[in-house]
């Protein structure tokens, strides 16, 4: 099979949006994504499109991948939409890199998008509640941040972890995304503002939960026939995992980490030929702060129950060990569900390039992206090299 190469990446803004619609947010998202592409490229280059959207608020149910991509211009384009809740747009990659390796196209867009903020604050718990399970926590009145409170309670009762590592997971995503221009919440806080601020659901505190958020994110994946047409810095996917698992957290048999994020790291690092002391950094699903220290020990970046450790040390941040959402993450970025995915290979994309300016990593090699559904119900992890064509 042919391999996959990342080309270009492009989103929008990320924030609150009432004049722009899902349709308008992915047209510059896209826009954005062929203005990185070194040497340009024509609509009529792209042979297929993959669009991650759940569709909040029930707009465009149906059909919401020709309504953007026809938008966009993309005209005549087959397209799919996929809805893998908060995962979409990472299935959107996968779904890219398939169609490339497979010979089916060699020029793929896999891209998502969201609006969020034009639904009532009384409405949207419920659209935000069918990305998880329904009959037996949604229907019993669970929310994603009570979700994720029992899941930063049982961790800090197995492990010890404290609340106060939360926040540093916090101050360091507002710390680089305050550097980000497309971030929702573009500034800096500090560990009294993330351990004191207003209680959502006992442990977590309003800064160790993401934003709501509109946007679009858009990444193109071209062939190995013809990557060398459009960059002579070509990014090689080399690592595509993934995994599904139990939507409900009833259904585990721990609530301290995620099976199908170990599962979809293993297969990730497998198909690289790499392990988790290669990545130089990474851009992980952080939907509340106790979802990164998490994902650090589900992607092998530390030994189980030392998430928290790792958070406080400082070995994640910008001039650490192992950058970790230099974007600013789902926290601080924002997290449109549909887009988010996608907007993880935007930050590799920049960084591998060297175009991040000053949340730049000093000369990555490897990236990897950690894209999480639900409470762990579906996850997608993908790794990102600098290669040379026909490597």
């Amino acid at each position: 099979m042919r391999d996959a190469y990342l080309i270009g990446a492009g989103q929008s803004d990320f924030g609150a949006f009432p004049d722009e619609s899902y349709r308008s947010l992915f047209a510059t998202a896209f826009e954005n994504a062929a203005d990185s592409v070194p040497a340009g490229i024509d609509r009529e280059a792209i042979d297929e499109a993959y669009i991650g959207m759940v569709s909040i608020g029930g707009r465009q149910i149906g059909l919401p991948a020709p309504a953007v991509v026809e938008h966009a211009g993309l005209h005549g384009v087959p397209c799919t939409r996929l809805e893998n809740a908060c995962a979409a747009s990472g299935y959107s990659i996968r779904q890219a890199i398939q169609a490339v390796r497979s010979g089916m196209a060699d020029v793929v867009v896999a891209g998502g998008t969201e609006v969020m903020n034009d639904v009532s604050s009384e409405t949207l718990p419920y659209w935000l509640g069918v990305s998880g399970e329904m009959e037996w926590e949604r229907m019993a009145g669970t929310t994603f941040a009570g979700v994720y409170a029992q899941i930063a309670s049982a961790h800090m009762a197995e492990y010890g972890t404290e609340r106060e590592q939360l926040s540093h997971v916090a101050v360091k995503s507002h710390k680089h995304g305050a550097m980000n221009p497309h971030a929702q919440l573009g500034f800096e806080c500090s560990l009294d503002d993330a351990e004191n601020a207003q209680v959502v659901a006992h442990p977590l505190t309003l800064y160790h939960c993401c934003p709501t958020t509109d946007g679009a994110a858009v990444s193109l994946i071209a062939s190995e026939d013809v990557a060398a047409e459009y960059t002579d810095d070509p990014i090689r996917i080399t690592g595509a995992g993934a995994a599904s698992d139990g939507v409900g957290l009833f259904q585990r048999d721990s609530y301290t980490n995620l099976p199908a994020a170990s599962t979809a790291a293993d297969r990730a690092y497998e198909m690289a030929g790499v392990g988790p002391a290669d990545i130089d950094f990474a851009e992980v699903h952080d939907c509340f702060s106790i979802a990164e220290i998490m994902a650090y020990e589900d992607l092998g970046f530390c030994d189980r129950g030392e998430g928290g450790t790792l958070a406080e040390s400082g070995e994640t941040a910008l001039d650490g060990r192992l950058p970790v959402n230099t974007s600013g993450g789902l926290k601080s970025k924002g997290h449109p569900i549909g887009a988010t995915g996608a907007s993880q290979a935007v930050e590799v994309f920049k960084q591998l390039t060297h175009q991040a300016g000053d949340r730049q990593v000093p000369d990555p090699q490897r990236g990897l992206a950690h894209n999480v559904g639900g409470s762990g119900g579906a996850v997608t992890v993908h790794i990102f090299e600098r290669a040379e064509v026909g490597r």
